[in-house]
């Protein structure tokens, strides 16, 4: 069994930072690429940030500059730093990673429960 656990989420003003992290746990012989997606209310889920197992990222347009992905293979984690938050940010944040379990095949992707972050104006 794997599963993703996420912390982080809350209130925070418009302008102000927030730091999310997700860690990975289970029976885990390999993680590749992780990421982070949201979803705000009426709104398709979309990517935020990705990082592969390389460390490579790849960011949404909209968060450019402001978000940070990183990783620590170590400790099976993500962590997404948001800085210079608005309140289009708001929204639910999702932890996606794609692992492969010890003893098996191939490469299943898995999903945190989702944490909300909520951006006052």
């Amino acid at each position: 069994q794997v599963q993703l656990v996420e912390s982080g989420g809350g209130l925070v003003q418009a302008g102000g930072s927030l730091r999310l992290s997700c860690v990975a746990s289970g029976s885990i012989s390999s993680i590749g690429t992780m990421g982070w997606y949201r979803q705000a209310p009426g709104k398709q889920r979309q990517l935020v940030a990705l990082i592969t197992s390389g460390a490579s990222t790849e960011y949404a347009d909209s968060v450019k500059g402001r978000f940070t992905i990183s990783r620590n293979n170590a400790a099976n984690m993500v962590a997404l730093q948001m800085n210079s938050l608005k309140p289009e940010d708001t929204a639910v944040y999702y932890c996606q990673a794609d692992i492969t379990r010890t003893r098996q095949v191939g490469v299943f992707g898995y999903w945190g429960r989702g944490t909300q972050v909520t951006v006052s104006s």
